[in-house]
């Protein structure tokens, strides 16, 4: 059974860090690229950052770069998203998502929000 697990979420004052976890399993995870996607109320979901299967390449949204890095452990079938300098535009749900040719996995979501 496939399962994707995101942690980590909750309220931040702007300028504020947090870290995202998701954890995988039921299927080959070192396989897979993984991604951040997020939904905003109102808005549409958006990719936010994305890894390679193999660790070596990372992607980000124009309006996260420099201020969110992902990363992943394979040997644990974790992947995470720090995320600095929060901005109360970054508020949104947040989710975890596998992919791989034509299969696509979503976790469940991780509220953010950013607000004073």
């Amino acid at each position: 059974q496939v399962q994707l697990v995101e942690s980590g979420g909750g309220l931040v004052q702007p300028g504020g860090s947090l870290r995202l976890s998701c954890a995988a399993s039921g299927f080959t995870f070192s396989s897979y690229a993984m991604n951040w996607y997020r939904q905003a109320p109102g808005k549409e979901r958006e990719l936010v950052a994305a890894i390679s299967n193999d660790n070596i390449s990372t992607t980000y949204a124009d309006s996260v770069k420099g201020r969110f890095t992902i990363s992943r452990d394979n040997a644990k079938k974790m992947m995470y998203l720090q995320m600095k300098n929060l901005k109360p535009e970054d508020t949104a749900v947040y989710y975890c998502n596998a992919r791989l040719l034509a299969w696509s996995y979503w976790g469940q979501g991780t509220q953010v929000t950013v607000s004073s």
